[in-house]
């Protein structure tokens, strides 16, 4: 029996979990793209995934349905916060090219109620 490599970008949702400072699991279903072989999540900046990541880079991501329900093994990885403009311009390139109209609506709301300049832009890379 062969195992195939892990892509998140070629799941629709994955769950991220990041780590409180107690080493506690917090899992949060998420888009996700890649590119670059690098992966790219974004999230309101004063989420607490995006506090926790801050105090510990370490990730674990596994593909999930919608609601975060786990549907395979997990991977290791570490995240950090983007701050390069091109590399954000990058990153939402690739998740426009493969979730479309869900996050042009997305984007919509988001400006319409002026969170969108308030996102953070993560990138995962695999261990």
């Amino acid at each position: 029996m062969t195992s195939q490599a892990f892509d998140p970008g070629s799941c629709a949702y994955v769950s991220l979990v990041t780590f409180r400072r107690t080493g506690a699991e917090v899992a949060t279903p998420v888009w996700i793209a890649g590119s670059n072989s690098r992966y790219y999540v974004f999230s309101e900046g004063r989420a607490g995934k995006v506090k926790r990541l801050r105090n510990n880079s370490a990730v674990r991501l596994a593909e999930c349905d919608f609601r975060g329900r786990v549907r395979g093994e997990w991977h290791d990885g570490v995240a950090a916060i983007v701050t390069e403009p091109t590399v954000i311009d990058s990153a939402y390139r690739a998740l426009r090219s493969k979730y479309g109209w869900q996050l042009k609506i997305g984007d919509f709301f988001s400006r319409l109620s002026g969170r969108y300049d308030a996102r953070a832009m993560i990138e995962i890379a695999l261990n």
